[in-house]
């Protein structure tokens, strides 16, 4: 796992996935965050620490993840954190104003404790932004590479966040401009038996013109997406969601 840690931190930065990944989520942050730049911020399961960037603009940002060498990775972001599981997260009730968990759930047992404990920490008024593998026929490729317990719907998404006691303002599929090309693919290497333990191939990025065509792509989805929230299929679900 450590070796496809350091591949995610290396390729992070140009990947045209991970551009878009916060070309969505970016709009939703700034948000959730109106003119405040005093939130206290927390990433569940903050992996190389990238993503705490986003965060920062709006407070003082905190990560944790389970895994050592993740930590190691995310020691870079120069962000306060700590090793901890995400089904008993070490902060006090009603601390953070923002909680994010970026495709996190899929791989802890209980999603429903994670949930809880994330809804537990989160103050009255706060927002969750969270994103989750999605539909069981994508299994296979980047999802391979990493332990998975599920993969959800649109609908199970909410069903779960909502029955940890937040209420859901906005649930919906993305990366759906790539869901015939990664069905395809991800259903041919399953047929050919193709993928290999701990080998990430998708993570490879591709010559400078296409992954900029994708990067586009993927930019233009984003904006759609803010305006049309109910894409009927995508590689990822991505949910809002708030403490009341």
């Amino acid at each position: 796992m450590d070796d496809l840690l350091e591949l995610t931190g290396r390729v992070e930065a140009a990947h045209f996935w991970f551009r878009g990944f916060r070309a969505f989520v970016a709009p939703l942050l700034a948000e959730a965050a109106g003119p405040r730049q005093d939130m206290r911020l927390l990433d569940c399961g903050c992996g190389t620490g990238h993503n705490l960037a986003m965060l920062a603009p709006y407070g003082r940002a905190f990560g944790f993840d389970l895994t050592p060498g993740a930590l190691t990775l995310a020691q870079r972001s120069r962000r306060p954190l700590t090793r901890a599981d995400v089904t008993r997260i070490p902060f006090q009730g009603d601390t953070f104003d923002l909680l994010t968990s970026f495709d996190v759930l899929q791989a802890v047992e209980d999603d429903g404790l994670a949930l809880r404990e994330m809804a537990r920490v989160l103050r009255p008024g706060g927002t969750l932004i969270a994103s989750a593998a999605a539909l069981r026929v994508l299994r296979g490729g980047h999802a391979a590479a990493w332990p998975e317990f599920r993969r959800y719907t649109r609908g199970s998404l909410h069903a779960v966040v909502e029955a940890s006691g937040l209420k859901v303002e906005r649930v919906t599929y993305v990366f759906g401009s790539l869901f015939p090309l990664l069905l395809a693919v991800r259903t041919l290497r399953r047929w050919m038996e193709a993928d290999e333990p701990g080998e990430d191939w998708e993570m490879n990025v591709p010559a400078a013109p296409l992954n900029a065509a994708l990067t586009g792509m993927l930019r233009a989805e984003a904006a759609i997406t803010r305006r049309v929230p109910f894409a009927p299929a995508g590689s990822s679900v991505l949910v809002v969601a708030r403490k009341i």
